[in-house]
Order: structure tokens, then sequence, then C-alpha cells
């Protein structure tokens, strides 16, 4: 008879409905590695949106609060690992928003295991994908801050830590700017914008321009002399950062200062080249059609702003003729062609 197969990273899991409660009953025994191995059976569950279900409605997501302080690293970062496949779900989401685990979680963005701290910031950027996630973390924008500025010096943490951590800071800035103005972060995000990661170079100007939407981060973002660096940034391979890029300059472009350092780089012939490129056609560029639409309408409505300074709108009327034809092309994108249209309606501007 051949013999039974059994995973020994796993605790035996019961049938049906008792499966959830009996795990969570031996996550309270004193071995850890009985409480690792219902860990792993337990993550294995959550794939299956019912035993998220099961897990919430049953008040069982609340035994885990144990789990942050146990001293075995292991079990703090399977705890967190457990959550981010939970947060894969609306309900697990919202659940762990209403729950009282956030606090004791956010404090793991500090643990000694890397594998852990890796784990919270996946679990930290799956919740900012409700507004009520984004919200409730505001509150940890400071600290997640001071973990951007804790590598410059440093070790880096590995790139994967860096995107989630930019890109929960990008999330909570769009609903709230002034928790990371008020940490420094423009001067901090700056450091990141030459990092040799695109990806970590996408993150840091997606948060940059969500904080050039108030005017203290656009007088910031001219104060840190950070324009070169983003005009810089409009060559950049990935044309997702030349996008966020383009975005930054877009707002900053706003106000006079913005208006008169980006004249003075010469940013114009840049942009205007942006906005004429003619979209390729390759089955790999059209994954990069979003970012490319996002990339033309930053750059028109960045020569908008410009074209409101004297210099500025005396530079593109010798350019109309390329702007009319994006904004008379019957088969252009409509928002494209309705940027287009008021481009060319400021710069035609007369008193």
């Amino acid at each position: 008879m051949a013999g039974c197969l059994i995973d020994p990273s796993r605790a035996p899991v019961a049938f049906g409905r008792r499966a959830v409660p009996q795990l969570f009953e031996e996550l309270q025994q004193p071995e850890a590695d009985r409480r690792l191995r219902a860990l792993a059976s337990l993550c294995d569950l959550m794939h299956d949106p019912e035993r998220i279900y099961q897990t919430v409605n049953g008040g069982f997501l609340e035994q885990l609060n144990v789990l942050f302080e146990d001293e075995d690293s292991s079990v703090r970062t399977k705890t967190c690992e457990l959550l981010h496949l939970m947060t894969a779900h609306s309900i697990g989401r919202q659940a762990l928003l209403s729950s009282s685990l956030l606090p004791p979680l956010s404090q793991l963005v500090d643990d000694n295991s890397s594998s852990c701290r890796r784990n919270v910031h996946r679990v930290l950027n799956r919740l900012t994908l409700l507004p009520a996630g984004a919200d409730a973390l505001l509150t940890l924008v400071p600290k997640l801050m001071l973990k951007l500025r804790g590598e410059e010096g440093e070790e880096e943490e590995e790139e994967e830590v860096q995107v989630l951590l930019l890109s929960t800071l990008s999330s909570c800035s769009r609903l709230d700017a002034l928790p990371a103005l008020a940490s420094d972060g423009v001067s901090l995000l700056g450091h990141k914008l030459s990092h040799r990661s695109p990806n970590i170079r996408r993150e840091a100007a997606a948060v940059l321009m969500a904080l050039s939407v108030c005017e203290d981060g656009k007088l910031q973002v001219c104060e840190e002399s950070l324009l070169p660096v983003l005009v810089n940034l409009l060559h950049d391979e990935d044309i997702e950062v030349q996008a966020n890029a383009a975005g930054v300059i877009m707002y900053t472009v706003i106000i006079t200062t913005g208006k008169k350092q980006c004249l003075y780089l010469d940013v114009i012939p840049i942009l205007l080249e942006l906005v004429s490129k003619e979209e390729e056609e390759e089955e790999e560029k059209k994954k990069k059609r979003k970012s490319r639409k996002a990339l033309v309408m930053y750059s028109l409505r960045a020569l908008t702003a410009l074209a409101e300074a004297p210099d500025g709108r005396r530079r593109l009327l010798e350019q109309l003729p390329l702007l009319l034809r994006r904004s008379e092309a019957t088969e252009e994108d409509h928002d494209i062609r309705r940027d287009a249209q008021t481009a060319v309606r400021v710069i035609n501007w007369r008193p």
C-alpha cells in the first residue's frame, strides 16, 4: 500500500468549514513550528475568497495580533504573508481596516527581518487600493518618509520594498499631500529621481507629482532645484518615468517661478517633441498606450501653462502648426485633441 504523502511544512487541514477554526486553534500552541505550519496551511486556504469571508466573519482576524510580537521572525513574516493574501480581496482589506491590527502591523516596518518588512509593505500597499485605506495610512506617512531618509548613506533596501514604499506614499499623497510635504518629502524624493532602477524613478516621480498639486509642493520643487532633473527625465527610456516627470512639470509651471525655470531650461522643444512623436504600433508598445496618452496630455497642458508667459507664447507661436495638426486631426484621441485645442487657444489669445 502506498504511503500517505504529508507535507511536513504544513499543518493537517480539517474537512470543510472546520478547517479555518482548527488552524486558528493551532496558532495558540506554544511551539513555534506548530504555529508556523498552521500559518502555512492558512496561507494555502486564503487563495479561496470563501475562506477569507469565513475568517473575517468568524472573528478570527483579531487572533493574529499576538503573532506580530512573536519571538520567531518566521512566524511574524508568515503572519504578514497571510494578511497580504487576505487583502488581495476587498473584504479582507475592509476587515483589516476595521480591526485593531493596523497599528501593531505598522510597527513591523522596523522589524529586523527583511522578509517581514517586505510583507508588511505589501499589505500596506494593498490597503491603499481603497480610499479609506489611504486615509487610514496618512498618519503613517512621516514614519514612511523616515524609512526613505534612512536608506540614504546606508545599504539600500531591496528594490521591491522601495517601490512598494513609494507607491504607498503616492496613494496617500494623492489624498492629502500635507503630511509628506511636512516631512521633507520633496527633498527626499529628489534623491530617488536619479536612481538606477526605472521602477524607483517612476514611483518617486509619481509621488512628486501628487505633492506638486498644491502650491507649497510646486514651490518646493522649484526651491530644491528639481526641475533640471525632471526635464532630464523627459528623455528617460521608460515611458512611465517620462509621463510622471511631465506631470510634475505640468503642475509646477502653473506658478511664475516654475514657468521661469522651465523656460530657462528650454523645455518647450522637448515637450513639443514628445507631443509630436508618433505612436509606434508594435505589440509591446500597445501595452504602454495608456502611459503614452498621459505623457502627451501632460506635455500639452505644460505647454498651455508656459504659453501664459510672453516669452513662452512667442516661442510657441513659431511652432503653432504642429499643435494645430493635433487639435484638428479627426482620428486623434478625444482627450488629446481637446488639450491641443486648449493649447492653441491660449497661444493665440490676445488681450
